[in-house]
């Protein structure tokens, strides 16, 4: 069964917009695993707009099911991730002043830049996995690099789906096969919602986690995190239908 990992950015968010602690990040983040979350995802940014240093250092005895820091990596994100040595980076190539990550990385263009920062991350024993646009030309290149896996950035996949779900879905699925054939495994996140979510679960082979923050985080205003939790990990569940 394909892992489900809650991005708690947007708790962050909403207590910044007031200043305080409420809603609580740590306290989210119990709950969450409590609930049935397998994973805890962060993205950290320099401005500390929503994930602060503070939070990623608060959390880490916290996560007693996977942790995953994702982030792009300048030296002061890296050193970050080595001293906390969480159980997965994920690198992303998003501008310091990006309101989301908006695009993966060209893993040829980028072959020695990531390859010698992945290096380290191995080196500390932290998986590591690159943020990937539904590309199967540049899976080769993000084997080369060292990565344990790729993450789907699926964006694409979210805005199309409701237009043509089959057409939406091939680019992600193609990609995911030579993944497979190099031997990485397959990550996705980025507007998968309750809505989408099954539909690419059921079709992307060797697909181990997805990371899912704002939609999920949304529809619990409504639902309530448990019941938000517990039907995504529903959609997640092979025998449903």
């Amino acid at each position: 069964m394909t892992k489900l990992s809650v991005n708690i950015n947007k708790i962050a968010t909403i207590r910044n917009a007031r200043g305080g602690e409420t809603p609580s990040v740590t306290e989210a983040a119990i709950k969450i695993q409590e609930f049935g979350g397998q994973g805890i995802t962060i993205h950290p940014r320099p401005d500390e707009r929503h994930i602060t240093r503070k939070d990623v250092y608060d959390l880490k005895p916290l996560v007693t099911t996977e942790f995953n820091i994702e982030g792009n990596p300048h030296r002061e994100f890296i050193d970050m991730v080595l001293e906390v040595k969480p159980e997965q980076v994920t690198l992303v190539p998003d501008a310091d002043d990006a309101i989301t990550s908006n695009a993966g990385w060209d893993t040829k263009k980028h072959l020695d830049f990531l390859t010698e920062i992945i290096a380290e991350f191995k080196n500390a024993g932290i998986r590591t996995s690159v943020f990937l646009d539904p590309t199967p030309e540049l899976v080769e290149y993000a084997a080369k690099t060292g990565a344990d896996r790729i993450e789907l950035y699926t964006e694409a996949y979210a805005k199309n789906y409701l237009l043509n779900k089959e057409q939406a879905i091939k680019p992600y699925y193609d990609t995911a096969v030579v993944a497979t054939e190099f031997g990485l495994g397959i990550n996705a996140g980025h507007d998968l919602s309750l809505e989408n979510l099954k539909y690419f679960a059921d079709n992307i082979p060797n697909l181990l986690e997805v990371s899912i923050g704002h939609a999920l985080v949304s529809e619990a205003l409504y639902m309530g995190m448990e019941n938000t939790i517990q039907a995504y990990l529903k959609r997640l569940a092979k025998w449903d239908n």
